[in-house]
């Protein structure tokens, strides 16, 4: 556990109780500042002669200290420390002891454009805006706020820590034509200056600075009501959008108040607050924010029109609103002691996110979906030397975003399905309701949790999940098959596929799972405690560990168990088939397995009826084609290979879509179209030419919503300057709330270096919002026929990318990591690691040590299995000989 010592904070002699934040004088337009002053109920423990708060991009005019027993001063000296963010206030008179003293701060501030802090979002109105909505060249203006990590103090001095938890009353004077939000209900309005009016909000519980919120804006709602009576009456649920979006917010209203109860009931503690906001905000540097009592969210992650938005949104916006309702709770009722806890909040609402989505709709399958997505994410890169453990000692909280990242979130929640697996869901979620009530209102530690888990279930949890959080890295199980029993050894694995001894000494319990037939009596609920171990009465007929992909380890077969378990298929679950498939790739790239191994076994799913199986399957063929895509002989064979193993299924499953048909159908038949097209499946690539001809003459209905995507991607790869035109002004024209993410992902598909540099400089224009860049260019990294191209623009016009991404480090991070992270060259990786040398990559010279990781990997695999993978090719009647 990370002691306080390890921690860079702020002094713990004065301690927040409540804030009293005054905005005025906002400013709308030119330089959009606002003038603030905040009035904070501080303890002081001890006499002290200064006080020191957290600040950043604000400029103090005054300070001064008042209250119980103390004497009114103004501060004599106000310093500033940019680098740690802090401002220190030095008082004539030494402050004494006291249980409520006033820390008054007159202030003013920058209503940025940087996502973060207190901040404005452009938009086109859907409707004739209200009279006073400011503007900024073309676009309309909303305001909002992002505070996670640490940017509350953007927006007003405070004392910025998880721990250091307060009240807060909040008031804003705003237009009278628009609508202001907070955490808590409006209180009152009164007249402010002329066409002005001051709006306050009810005072907040205790909860940490990071969750505090308010917005402003042209804005509307839809509401409804939870089913659940809290303190006798029902809680109303709304989502806040711009004027003329409401409608397509009926889809996300119907999941949250739902969500609301659902959660009320399984942690045994109702929701606290008395309404639940949500906000749609039209830039947005995250998903969403779990703000208490206004959560906030980019228009993708809550906005879905039923006629008009592709279905793979659906789940998109069930996920997210229950990972944001689940912080209600785990996170904002009990929060993180410090940052090094991140995983706590991220790792369990991620996990009780898909938990509730399963609840409301089972037909979507979406544990299967995590399996291919969250599992596969978050191996890949805690597969690299340069992965972090779960739980990460962090000394300086302006470190913290580089953490937020598939470690957190991802490898999190895997964890804990692994966890919550083992003792059973119904224990795992007792104890976890049993460790909220002890820690409401306060904040709480991984022991903590650990504690209420190892009570709930009498299993010393802490002993087995210790290695699984602050241990870095993640296990492979290696089988050997003797008769009527395998062995099992556990190791380290690494993607590059040279562990070290130095790097081998975590010793994880890992959950067997054997699935096989009766005669292997007890082997399920086996675990390995050891390096190695010998599981008997197998039987040779049948077995697969790792049941349901619910461990988080990855599983070496021999190559004859592999083949023969890709003929059982029937016997395998969803995530079982899933598993395998992954399990085999990434094995391939390592050096554990083989390329072969990997093409023998899809081969025989080919009649696989799963949309997540097809997903993985193509996923993992995507990046094969991706590392060997410098090959022509070999590239050639492997479009030949994915476009047999597609073919059939393609054609079965047709373009056209039934009335009765389920989700998960629907999202089978875009993957496989935009697969076959991919791959120069002739009928394909015409039929989506044909219809691609139609929707740009007008015909809208010519493309199914969901097939937008597929279709626009064929076109561009297909069609040259005339579809990337057609495409690049449905980006500029759609009204579609998915359509602008959709083109970008489309737009990446371009084969010349003219057409990729003309893209990017559109994304690097006012076009495209920050927010989306990065859309265009994951595209890009991902064809190969780009990738090239991409690198080189961003050398060459690295000041440009900088001054538009670097406004916020989390943008600029995820932005190189996906540009970069596709090559298979060591002169690649080379050329990018001298690139950077010199150059100041804090904010994200983590980032850039995960692509050299990546690329390093890539290019092994390829020069090992070059020669291979062609022969296989070859034999196989995909390559001339």
């Amino acid at each position: 556990m990370t002691s306080t010592t390890d921690r860079d904070v702020l002094s713990s002699n004065v301690k927040p109780i409540n804030y009293g934040i005054s905005l005025h004088d906002l400013e709308l337009g030119g330089a959009f500042g606002y003038k603030g002053s905040v009035e904070i109920e501080v303890q002081i423990k001890s006499p002290v002669k200064e006080i020191t708060v957290n600040a950043f991009e604000l400029n103090i005019q005054e300070a001064q200290v008042s209250g119980q027993g103390v004497e009114s001063q103004k501060a004599s000296a106000i310093s500033h420390d940019e680098k740690t963010q802090r401002t220190t206030f030095s008082f004539p008179n030494e402050l004494p002891a006291s249980e409520a003293a006033q820390l008054q701060i007159d202030y003013s501030g920058i209503m940025n454009n940087n996502m973060a802090g207190f901040y404005r979002s452009k938009y086109t109105p859907a409707v004739e805006p209200s009279k006073s909505v400011p503007t900024e060249g073309d676009s309309h203006l909303m305001f909002s706020t992002q505070f996670e990590s640490c940017d509350a103090r953007r927006a007003f001095p405070c004392f910025d820590e998880p721990k250091l938890k307060a009240t807060f009353d909040f008031s804003i004077e705003i237009p009278d034509d628009l609508v202001a939000l907070s955490n808590m209900p409006e209180k009152g309005t009164k007249e402010g200056r002329k066409g002005f009016k001051i709006v306050s909000f009810q005072r907040t519980p205790v909860m940490s600075t990071y969750l505090l919120a308010w917005a402003f804006g042209d804005l509307e709602y839809v509401e409804d009501f939870t089913r659940r009576k809290y303190n006798g009456k029902p809680i109303p649920v709304r989502i806040y959008t711009t004027r003329g979006l409401k409608e397509q917010a009926r889809f996300g209203l119907n999941n949250a108040y739902q969500v609301v109860d659902y959660f009320s009931e399984i942690f045994g503690i109702d929701y606290p607050l008395p309404k639940m906001d949500m906000l749609a905000v039209h830039e947005f540097s995250h998903g969403a924010m779990e703000n208490w009592g206004l959560v906030t969210y980019r228009t993708t992650a809550i906005l879905f029109d039923e006629q008009h938005s592709a279905a793979k949104y659906k789940t998109r916006v069930a996920y997210i609103v229950a990972h944001e309702l689940a912080h209600q709770w785990f996170g904002n009722l009990v929060t993180m002691d410090w940052w090094s806890e991140l995983w706590l909040n991220e790792g369990f609402a991620t996990w009780v996110g898909w938990l509730a989505v399963d609840h409301l709709y089972p037909e979507f399958e979406v544990w299967s979906q995590f399996v291919t997505e969250s599992v596969q994410t978050a191996q890949q890169l805690d597969s690299l030397r340069a992965s972090h453990p779960i739980e990460v000692p962090v000394k300086d909280a302006l470190d913290i975003d580089q953490i937020f990242d598939a470690i957190s979130y991802l490898k999190g929640s895997s964890v804990i399905r692994m966890l919550s697996n083992h003792l059973g869901v119904e224990i795992f979620l007792r104890g976890v309701s049993d460790y909220l009530k002890a820690h409401v209102y306060g904040n709480a530690t991984t022991e903590d949790l650990w504690e209420a888990l190892s009570k709930a279930s009498g299993k010393n949890v802490n002993s087995f999940m210790d290695p699984w959080i602050r241990k870095v890295g993640f296990p492979v199980l290696t089988v050997a098959e003797e008769p009527g029993q395998i062995g099992v050894r556990q190791s380290r694995f690494l993607l590059t596929g040279d562990v070290k001894a130095e790097e081998d000494d975590t010793l994880w319990w890992i959950p067997l799972g054997l699935k096989s037939t009766d005669k292997a009596t007890g082997a399920a609920t086996e675990a390995l405690t050891t390096k190695e171990s010998t599981v008997r009465d197998v039987d040779e007929g049948f077995y697969k560990l790792n049941t349901d992909q619910t461990g988080f380890y990855r599983t070496n077969y021999p190559p004859a168990r592999l083949a023969k378990l890709g003929a059982q298929s029937d016997k395998l679950s969803t995530e079982d088939r899933i598993g395998l498939v992954a399990d085999a790739a990434a094995l391939a790239i390592s050096g554990d397995g083989t390329t072969a191994g990997v093409f023998t076994f899809v081969s025989e799913l080919s009649q696989e009826k799963s949309y997540a199986v097809w997903s993985q399957m193509m996923a993992s063929l995507s990046n094969i084609r991706s590392v060997f895509a410098g090959n022509d002989k070999v590239a050639s064979g492997l479009k030949q290979f994915t476009r047999k193993l597609v073919s059939q299924a393609t054609e079965n499953i047709g373009w056209e879509f039934k009335a009765d048909e389920d989700y998960l159908m629907g999202q089978l038949r875009a993957l496989l179209i935009s697969t076959a097209g991919g791959a120069e499946h002739t009928a394909t690539i015409q039929e989506a030419k044909k219809r691609f001809q139609r929707y740009v003459s007008g015909e809208r209905e010519a493309i199914h919503p969901n097939l937008r995507l597929a279709v626009f991607r064929i076109n561009v790869a297909e069609g040259g300057k005339d579809a990337y035109d057609a495409v690049k002004q449905e980006y500029l024209s759609t009204t579609s709330i998915d359509g602008k993410e959709i083109c970008l992902q489309a737009l990446g598909r371009v084969e010349t270096t003219e057409l990729v540099n003309d893209f990017l400089d559109f994304q690097f224009s006012d076009a495209v919002k920050v927010q989306d860049v990065h859309s265009g260019s994951i595209a890009l990294a991902a064809n190969p026929k780009a990738r090239d191209a991409l690198w080189q623009y961003i050398k060459e016009h690295w000041d440009a990318v900088y001054k538009k991404l670097a406004g916020n480090f989390v943008v600029l991070d995820r932005y190189l990591k996906n540009s970069l992270q596709k090559f298979a060259s060591h002169e690649k990786e080379k050329d990018i690691a001298e690139f950077f040398k010199g150059k100041d990559t804090k904010g994200f010279d983590r980032g850039l040590v995960q692509v050299s990781d990546t690329v390093r990997g890539n290019a092994n695999y390829k020069e090992r299995d070059e020669q291979l993978v062609l022969e296989w090719l070859q034999e196989h009647g995909y390559v001339k000989k």
